[in-house]
């Protein structure tokens, strides 16, 4: 048991899709050496098949939050591999005037970015950011007969210990998310570290401290000062992301307002529903995603109508201060 949980939330309805955090995070860890198709932070659209491709069905987790099972190893073909192009023969050797793939990719990350579902303009998306999620009950943990992965006791990160692992795969099994990987060139499991090199020095995650739309907020889950504690557990608008997998994340969501604009009819009026079915986001984020929007709705009005809102004021998050305390 850890004495302390670090915790992520992240507010859906500010991303902006820029891929800032994904990019902080790919420079600092893995851009090299074996990592090349990783990304421990990724930003998806939704809806749409993830990364990997279609993780949601790979299977892993707890059954009724006791029982392990194993999911499926998603073949390269699912992340998309490392795209390899003729960038020599064409800018050095003067080959050709278009800098192209040498193969024709069928997938990686973003590929189904900004489809969504729908059709205009009744068209509907919205982007989510995921990473590891440093489970309080994590299943890589759990599956691994090294016990080469361990949640470090001062703050609750799942990390590997890469001296004990030997290449098994059953962590990569065994998460639902899809976010334990295998580096092929060392024969190990790797996985978002949570920056705790940065951490340890007072620093917030590279993809947090990075965020160009503010939407990340990181704390301690038993700050209850910070605005973490205040998200997920005072004013409860802030949802983990598949719950009933029963790992116990640490990251939760500020689920989408799902309002605004509503979709039309067919003579143009505005329909009296929301743009993107409330099945779809509590397919996400269950059944109390009802409850967060209905709340999230209270306090916004309150400031229309130029009334104070705690709430609002921390998703704001006028300074680093206000979202992660440095």
């Amino acid at each position: 048991m850890s004495q302390r949980q670090l915790a992520y939330v992240f507010d859906l309805n500010k991303c902006i899709g820029c891929h800032t955090c994904t990019m902080a995070c790919k420079q600092l860890w893995t851009n090299r050496k074996g990592r090349e198709y990783m990304y421990w932070n990724n930003v998806e659209t939704r809806p749409g098949m993830g990364y990997p491709k279609n993780w949601e069905q790979k299977g892993g987790g707890f059954k009724d939050g006791v029982v392990r099972t194993d999911g499926k190893i998603p073949p390269m073909a699912d992340y998309g591999g490392v795209w390899e192009y003729n960038t020599a023969e064409v800018l050095m050797k003067g080959k050709g005037d278009q800098v192209v793939p040498h193969e024709k990719p069928t997938y990686g990350p973003n590929w189904d970015e900004d489809e969504g579902q729908g059709q205009f303009p009744n068209n509907h998306y919205f982007y989510m950011p995921r990473i590891c999620n440093h489970c309080s009950n994590p299943a890589c943990l759990a599956a691994c007969p090294r016990k080469a992965i361990y949640k470090r006791e001062e703050d609750g990160l799942v990390v590997v210990d890469q001296e004990r692992c030997r290449g098994y795969r059953y962590c990569v099994k065994a998460c639902p998310y899809g976010k334990v990987y295998f580096n092929l060139q060392t024969g190990k499991s790797e996985k978002c570290i949570g920056c705790y090199p940065r951490v340890e020095k007072g620093e917030a995650p590279a993809c947090v401290k990075q965020c160009t739309g503010r939407i990340r907020f990181w704390g301690y889950r038993d700050d209850k000062d910070g605005p973490v504690y205040k998200l997920v557990d005072q004013w409860k608008v802030a949802l983990p992301l598949h719950a009933e997998y029963g790992t116990e994340p640490n990251v939760f969501y500020v689920p989408p307002m799902n309002v605004t604009p509503p979709p039309f009819e067919e003579d143009g009026r505005l329909k009296d529903e929301p743009r993107i079915p409330l099945a779809d986001i509590e397919a996400l984020f269950g059944p109390r995603t009802k409850e967060a929007l209905a709340t999230l709705g209270r306090e916004m009005q309150k400031r229309r109508e130029a009334k104070p809102s705690e709430l609002t004021d921390i998703l704001i998050g006028y300074t680093n201060k206000d979202r992660y305390g440095i």
